[in-house]
């Protein structure tokens, strides 16, 4: 839909990119049916149509997707909704009807992917479980992407983000030594534990397919790929090494690893690990007699001194003295200024309001998508091609 609320014509979107290299069609004539809602789902599904394939999100008859009505407005729908959900079909099905769910087993038996989030044991308990895709379509991939996964005690849970990221241990190693837990500003166990680890199944079991005709189950839990993300952790628990808050080499426990506060309230990034990087660090401030103080056993005494290095001026000051040195130093930046920091406009990773495609990839440019669609924008379209009449599809309507 339009921000006024009307259709979109896709082909003067197409039309709008017919010369030049091709937009990306890696996934071409790849048809996915999507019935998640809100973050992990969603945004697995927006990278699979960057890459080219045909996402329908099949929602239920009033509301659908609950971020339509979530987050800032523009528009109709929301400014989450519309980033989340950009070049995707939707359509209303009541998979708890009859018809409703037949309609999803004919759209089925011609898609390539079926990505679910709801609780273990829904889909099944409709009639539409993997096993049941399975029987019209026996080369399907079927990705559910749940909390906890489809077995252990934990598995009928309830949880967000925030639970996630605590259960994975990863809140209970971030912050500062002493000091309450801090979690990331964006939602690290959705994104990184939910949807990247359910895309990188889908594409495996997708190659997998194309040689061998067989479809395949995934079970994506968004605690398990974040318990994934830990191999460096791990190790130093099993080594016997400190992991609390703020204790290891890259979570605060490195003087030459930290963030720093300027003399004007802002902040500084120091990532000077290598002592090549440390050195370059120590002569862009005038501190030779750091060199050798990089690993010292008494980090917190350095840590002061680095406090007092960067307090004497400010963020821009600093800025521009690092320029000149390879000391892997860096501002903090707000959403704001990350927008408009050179290598972001460069790399055109943000344009008009809109987030773009993070890979690229020879010969291909991204998709210029059609704007994320209306509820049930599509239904009739899909319905028709998927063999229903007219009035077939009056009477799903009521």
């Amino acid at each position: 839909m339009s921000q006024a609320g009307k259709p979109v014509d896709r082909g003067e979107y197409i039309a709008k990119n017919a010369e030049g290299d091709r937009e990306m069609d890696l996934l071409a004539g790849v048809r996915v049916l999507d019935l998640t809602r809100l973050y992990p789902g969603p945004f697995c599904t927006l990278l699979l149509a960057d890459m080219g394939a045909e996402v329908i999100k099949v929602e239920s008859p009033g509301e659908g997707d609950y971020m339509r009505a979530m987050g800032p407005g523009l528009g109709e729908y929301s400014l989450y909704f519309q980033n989340l959900n950009r070049g995707k079909k939707s359509i209303v099905l009541n998979l708890k009807k009859q018809g409703g769910a037949e309609a999803f087993l004919r759209l089925a038996a011609g898609a390539a992917v079926v990505v679910e989030g709801f609780r273990p044991g829904v889909m099944a308990a409709l009639g539409l479980g993997y096993e049941d895709v399975k029987k019209v379509n026996p080369g399907i991939v079927y990705c559910s992407i749940t909390g906890y996964g489809q077995d252990g005690p934990f598995r009928l849970r309830a949880g967000h983000d925030i639970n996630y990221i605590a259960t994975a241990g990863i809140l209970g190693i971030s912050g500062q030594e002493g000091r309450e837990p801090v979690f990331a500003g964006v939602q690290i166990g959705d994104v990184g534990g939910g949807s990247l680890m359910a895309l990188t199944g889908i594409l495996a079991a997708l190659y997998a397919r194309a040689r061998s005709g067989e479809g395949c189950y995934i079970d994506a839990s968004m605690l398990d790929g974040l318990v994934a993300w830990l191999p460096m952790p791990l190790a130093d628990l099993f080594a016997g090494n400190r992991t609390g808050r703020g204790q290891a080499m890259l979570n605060g426990g490195l003087a030459c690893y930290n963030v720093y506060r300027t003399a004007d309230g802002e902040y500084m990034s120091l990532g000077a690990l290598e002592p090549k990087f440390w050195a370059q660090f120590c002569l862009a401030v005038g501190r030779k007699d750091l060199i050798d103080r990089q690993y010292q056993h008494d980090q917190e005494s350095l840590k002061k001194e680095c406090r007092e290095i960067f307090a004497a001026a400010t963020r821009a000051s600093w800025e521009k003295v690092f320029a000149e040195f390879d000391a892997c130093c860096e501002p903090v930046l707000s959403l704001q200024e990350m927008t408009e920091h050179p290598q972001v406009r460069a790399r055109g990773l943000v344009e008009g309001g809109r987030q773009a495609f993070p890979l690229k990839i020879s010969g291909r440019r991204p998709m210029r998508h059609a704007p994320a669609p209306g509820l049930g924008e599509h239904t009739r379209e899909l319905l028709l091609a998927a063999g229903y009449t007219e009035e077939e599809i009056a009477e799903l309507e009521k």
